[in-house]
């Protein structure tokens, strides 16, 4: 409740965050350099499946407010999910440490701060990292994001998809990259162009510059990334045994020289999360928050059934009960479609050094709702930890422009050590079932044991050595060594086995239908 020496403006904004349910507690009021804390700025808990953005300039303190947002969701009960793409999110899993630079913003916000961690388990993308390793299958994944992290264009990935639609049809698993190197290469081959002539062609060239790409992607280590056993994302539903809700962590500096493979992996989740939890409308809170960081990522060079996917999913999964908040420096790194859908807003500092920044800044301004506020002004002049903030009121309108000053959250603000972290990791009962890679038999050792096997060595009669000038009766041409070779080495060998025909023609009843696909042509998880 606003007192009386609080400015009418003040107190008019903060008319429009007194809520009746519960809600996050985001900070103060902020006008003319100073906080308010009788003017609290606050989330409601209900609103938080409308999906959000965090944006701002480095280092003016979006990593922080995930943190605040965070632990607040897991005292209430809410599971989180948060990508850590530079390694300094652990600490949401210990108490902070007091300070008087703390203090000092607790009583600024009119905040009780006390230290609490809380429930945390951490992943690494294909155990690349202290964390359980996060592991999908490639028919999982599907071909328009796998596409997307081939960086192909529009005419490959159609390719691709033909590609997977042909393994899923022909009961041919694509568990890992070497399962789908080896489908590609039969496709290729003229059996396999046989038996794509009624859905399609793939084209050696576009064949080629997709095993290209597939050959640098392995060599760069993302190759471990693909294969069994494939993460459940319902484990990120998971809340602990005191009813706090389990922060779920995804390092990611193993792997920041691939963003646009970490940025889509994070797709495959939501993705995954989409397809497999029933409709539930909207619910007094969330089943999850899910915060994207580094979100320009996933939307640079996307095509446009990509980002068609993205809208879509976007749009539909809040009624799944889950809540997105896109992360990035300028609202015009997410696409209009999407930014459309993103209810709650907390915009960090922009600066305005460049030509290129001015205009920005103007696009950033006109993204919010008319105030009393000189946005450009404002947003130029804010701290680090002060933000422009408007959220969705629980009758869904729009709350008032409010700058803020935040709250210090009450977790580490910072990383926990290496030893903290992996005694964390190796008390998870997640590690035995995720620890160990495995290979079972899919497409590659499909098509190879149907290879021709080595002939046996002659055991009667030595034949007779042709004689110079006489003809000899007509045989079968061997083939060189150099044109086994072109025909592709082991997989090449397929070319010339019969029962490779056979095989496709009944592979179709081998185990059913088609795979069904989402939206990203993902497939349905099979339980």
């Amino acid at each position: 409740m606003s007192s009386d020496l609080t400015p009418p403006a003040v107190r008019e904004i903060a008319d429009g965050y007194s809520f009746a349910g519960p809600a996050l507690e985001l900070g103060a009021v902020l006008l003319d350099g100073t906080a308010y804390p009788d003017a609290p700025v606050r989330i409601p808990l209900g609103v938080l499946n409308r999906h959000g953005l965090v944006a701002g300039a480095t280092g003016t303190g979006k990593t922080k407010t995930l943190q605040l947002v965070a632990e607040q969701l897991s005292e209430q009960g809410v599971p989180v999910f948060l990508a850590d793409i530079k390694g300094d999110v652990s600490g949401v899993a210990a108490p902070g440490v007091p300070s008087d630079r703390t203090a000092a913003r607790a009583a600024e916000v009119g905040q009780r701060w006390t230290p609490q961690g809380c429930p945390a388990e951490f992943y690494a993308l294909g155990g690349q990292g202290a964390g359980i390793p996060v592991r999908a299958t490639v028919t999982s994944f599907g071909p328009l994001l796998l596409a997307k992290v081939l960086d192909l264009n529009e005419t490959q990935e159609s390719s691709l998809s033909l590609v997977f639609h042909y393994a899923d049809r022909n009961g041919l698993e694509l568990y890992d990259l070497k399962d789908l190197t080896a489908v590609i290469a039969f496709l290729t081959s003229p059996e396999g162009k046989e038996e794509l002539r009624t859905i399609g062609g793939l084209s050696a060239a576009t064949a080629g510059v997709i095993l290209r790409a597939l050959t640098v992607l392995g060599n760069e280590g993302a190759g471990a990334f693909f294969g069994e056993p494939e993460f459940d994302t319902a484990e990120l539903l998971r809340t602990a045994a005191d009813g706090r809700g389990v922060v779920s962590v995804l390092e990611l500096p193993a792997v920041q020289d691939r963003p646009r493979l970490f940025s889509t992996f994070l797709m495959w989740l939501l993705a995954d999360l989409y397809q497999e939890l029933p409709e539930v409308g909207d619910l007094d809170k969330p089943k999850l928050v899910f915060f994207f960081d580094e979100a320009h990522l996933l939307f640079r060079g996307a095509s446009k059934a990509f980002l068609e996917a993205i809208t879509q999913t976007v749009r539909l999964i809040r009624s799944k009960g889950v809540g997105i908040f896109f992360v990035t420096q300028t609202p015009r790194d997410v696409p209009s479609d999407v930014l459309a859908q993103l209810g709650n807003r907390v915009q960090h500092a922009l600066r305005a050094f460049t030509p290129d920044d001015a205009k920005a800044l103007k696009a950033t301004v006109s993204t919010f709702p008319r105030s009393s506020y000189d946005l450009g002004a404002v947003l130029t002049s804010l701290g680090t930890g002060e933000a422009v903030v408007t959220v969705l009121s629980e009758k869904g309108a729009p709350t008032p422009v409010a700058a803020t000053r935040l709250r210090a959250p009450r977790s580490l603000m910072g990383p926990i050590g290496e030893a903290d972290l992996r005694a964390v990791v190796d008390a998870s009962p997640l590690t035995a079932r995720y620890r160990d890679a495995i290979d079972r038999e899919s497409a590659y050792e499909k098509l190879a044991a149907r290879a021709p096997r080595p002939e046996a060595a002659p055991t009667g009669p030595v034949p007779e050595r042709p004689v110079p000038g006489r003809e000899e009766p007509s045989s079968p041409r061997r083939q060189a060594p150099k044109e086994k070779e072109a025909a592709g080495g082991l997989l090449g060998s397929l070319l010339s086995n019969p029962t490779v025909k056979s095989f496709a023609r009944s592979a179709g009843r081998q185990l059913g239908q088609e795979i069904s696909r989402s939206l990203f042509g993902t497939s349905k998880r099979r339980r």
